[in-house]
């Protein structure tokens, strides 16, 4: 008897802990991170700082999207639109490719491999933009460590400047100054966030 008195008091204790954790722990504190999620300045970061175009989200300002131009499909200089720099996991240089995955190649600057990815992606950029390859910048032809930065170095974004300007039938002026309005200047080299910047050149061209 004493035995069956001593496993129920063990077995309701056990209840009361589970009863109180699954309410501070399933209930109390997600709401209070929610919560503190909604505060002035920390809700655009808790809901993933998404950009919206008409009313409508079309990204984040914190995953580099690139847009894909049907029309460059078999000539890259009528591409309309400013790209970021290429990823490690996508076949499609120097292009970024799907977004749901991240990672860089992880391999040695002496790399064979990497060296003529390089040497590719700075062939067919300097196609591109038409311009000698001794001009393309380094981050134009070198992955991030996730593959997905939304930001390119404002000299990539002057290089790609005239292509988008003359296709997209923009003033070449508005663009440098769309550029320098996109350019985020803090710790660390400044960076042009490219989405940011591509749906500006969208209305610019309205």
């Amino acid at each position: 008897m004493h035995t069956i008195s001593t496993l129920w008091k063990q077995t309701m204790a056990g209840l009361r802990v589970l009863l109180v954790l699954t309410v501070l722990l399933g209930v109390v504190y997600p709401l209070a991170i929610w919560g503190i999620g909604r505060l002035p300045g920390l809700s655009a970061n808790a809901e993933g700082s998404l950009i919206y175009q008409n009313g409508r989200p079309v990204g984040s300002e914190l995953i580099g999207i690139d847009l894909v131009d049907e029309r460059a499909k078999n000539d890259p200089t009528q591409d309309r639109w400013f790209h970021n720099r290429p990823s490690a996991l996508t076949k499609d240089e120097p292009s970024p490719g799907d977004t749901a995955s991240s990672g860089g190649s992880n391999r040695a600057g002496d790399n064979e491999d990497l060296l003529k990815a390089v040497q590719d992606r700075k062939t067919a950029i300097a196609a591109r933009e038409q311009v000698d390859a001794g001009k393309i910048p380094a981050d134009a032809v070198t992955a991030s460590a996730s593959g997905l930065d939304p930001h390119i170095s404002p000299a990539y974004a002057g290089l790609q400047a005239p292509r988008v300007a003359r296709e997209n039938g923009v003033d070449p002026a508005t663009v440098r100054r769309l550029i320098e309005e996109n350019t985020v200047k803090g710790v660390g080299e400044p960076g042009v966030n490219v989405l940011k910047l591509n749906l500006a050149v969208q209305a610019a061209r309205r």
